[in-house]
């Protein structure tokens, strides 16, 4: 069952009482299949991709309502594939958290300033990914945007 609502400019699904879908994209399988069990673990359905134009195709199929997603990959790098779901509307708001092991401060800039939702390096604590899904989830229930720049937010630190 899906509930369609304006958010911003864009269009988002909200699927009613049923599991939350997170795409984790990243080239490193090892790094897929930890993020994959843990998201699944804690209740939510997990699709996967291992590169930038994978994770579009998956993003247009599949419709997830958050995205995990590394920097470094082949084919297309993450800030491309951010990008591309900025510039359309029906993605433009779905939240993303880069998980990426670019830990310099002029690339950490970079992802905060091209748009998502968070920032974690590698190597990271499953628990703290879990809590940054958990959060932006929360926000977006209560009617956030699911980022740092929500009223009465600060910028979470990593």
């Amino acid at each position: 069952m899906y509930a369609t609502r304006a958010r911003g400019q864009g269009l988002w699904r909200e699927r009613l009482s049923m599991a939350k879908k997170i795409l984790v994209v990243d080239d490193e399988r090892h790094i897929v299949r930890l993020v994959e069990v843990n998201l699944t673990r804690a209740g939510y359905d997990v699709l996967t991709a291992y590169d930038g134009v994978e994770a579009l195709e998956k993003v247009k199929e599949d419709e997830p309502d958050m995205i995990v997603l590394d920097v470094m990959m082949p084919r297309m790098d993450g800030f491309e594939v951010l990008k591309r779901l900025q510039a359309d509307p029906d993605t433009q708001d779905i939240p993303v958290i880069m998980l990426t092991a670019k830990a310099q401060d002029a690339d950490i800039f970079r992802g905060w300033s091209s748009g998502v939702s968070s920032y974690l390096t590698k190597p990271f604590n499953p628990r703290e990914l879990l809590t940054f899904v958990e959060r932006i989830f929360q926000s977006l229930e209560e009617g956030g945007t699911g980022g740092p720049d929500d009223e009465g937010e600060t910028v979470w630190e990593i």
